[in-house]
């Protein structure tokens, strides 16, 4: 994995305070002090193989029923485990996995291009720019203008369709999520063919060409192979709707509603510790929520320290609350539903300039 496209491996700079001191640094001796970034192979080891032996399950599952109906019901578990590859997928780009960059680099080719057909480059490019610029409506673009938009003045000239989705896009978010799984093939293969796209040699392109078509190909031959026609297309169709839902709850509380830097005359010099927490929110919850979201419910962790393995991001939590409390800065956290609830109150405020003119229009 060249660094060029790897996503950030290691804690950023320590960033400074008003009086010239280091906020960041404390807390990055403290987490080092503790091991909590030392790599944990033997716990992502167990995780990929109970992932691979699920996904070896419900193939087997589906060959060995049959064209029947009820073999649509294996999608779910499928779509459970579409997103823990996705988890792995990523932690693998943060080289959380492993140290070796060509080990952590295979790791997320067979889950992200080979297991549900996502590009690899294409993700690490846009994530390494998320990290980088949080929240920021210029850099980061998690929260460019496209179907949703996260700022008043994104509202804009939308009108027909696009405005639509604006005025209700509260309402749409979790429908919509239901087409998350196939934008993230789509917009994969895309870059694959895409003469600028990120990949860095002709070398790179071909392997993720191949896995991406190895994976395609295969999910193709595995449904038409064990369901009549119109069997495989519910199976699919039910399988990445799933899928994309689940993304959508790992990842739609993250950011949304939270801090802006863009907002703030400051907030381009705010340093490392300043943008990452305020622009993040975390979800309480036990290990169950910790299993669902793949550890992303620490997003203020995870931002701080983007190599931290997944396991050691609750064991972060105390020291990073209580160093944010010391220094005042806010540290957000809430509970699942409400998260949510935060989450798509904002994207409805987003809207309501828009909801207003079209409601005083002329029919």
């Amino acid at each position: 994995m060249s660094q060029a496209t790897a996503l950030a491996p290691a804690p950023a700079p320590a960033s400074r305070s008003r009086g010239g001191g280091s906020e960041f640094a404390p807390l990055l001796r403290l987490v080092k002090g503790q091991g909590l970034l030392d790599h944990r192979p033997g716990w992502y080891a167990r995780d990929i193989a109970l992932t691979l032996l699920g996904f070896a399950a419900v193939a087997a599952g589906l060959l060995l029923a049959g064209p029947v109906w009820w073999s649509v019901l294996l999608a779910v578990p499928l779509a459970l485990l579409s997103a823990r590859a996705a988890f792995t997928a990523h932690d693998a780009g943060h080289s959380q996995v492993t140290a070796d960059r060509r080990t952590g680099r295979a790791v997320q080719l067979v889950h992200a291009n080979f297991l549900l057909g996502m590009s690899r480059e294409w993700w690490n490019d846009k994530h390494n720019r998320h990290h980088a610029h949080p929240n920021h409506l210029d850099k980061d673009p998690d929260v460019a203008a496209d179907v949703l938009v996260f700022a008043e003045h994104q509202t804009a000239g939308r009108t027909g369709l696009r405005g639509f989705l604006t005025r209700h896009q509260a309402l749409l978010f979790f429908p919509l999520t239901t087409l998350e799984g196939l934008a993230l093939k789509l917009y994969g293969v895309r870059a694959l063919l895409a003469k600028d796209g990120p990949y860095r040699t002709r070398g790179e392109r071909r392997t993720e060409g191949a896995l991406l078509l190895l994976h395609f190909a295969g999910y193709a031959a595995l449904l038409l192979t064990a369901l009549a026609p119109a069997q495989a297309l519910v199976f699919a169709l039910v399988h990445q709707m799933l899928f994309g839902v689940h993304l959508g709850l790992a990842f739609a509380p993250n950011h949304k509603g939270m801090e802006r830097p863009d907002e703030h005359e400051d907030g381009d010099s705010w340093g490392h510790l300043r943008r990452q927490v305020l622009t993040s929110r975390n979800i309480r919850g036990g290990a169950l929520t910790d299993w669902f979201l793949g550890g992303l419910n620490y997003q203020v962790e995870h931002h701080l320290f983007p190599s931290m393995p997944r396991p050691h991001l609750r064991l972060a939590q105390p020291a990073v609350r209580a160093h944010c409390r010391a220094l005042g800065i806010p540290y957000t956290e809430t509970g699942f539903v409400d998260s949510y609830r935060q989450a798509l109150g904002h994207l409805h405020e987003v809207g309501a300039t828009l909801r207003e003119e079209h409601a005083g229009r002329p029919e």
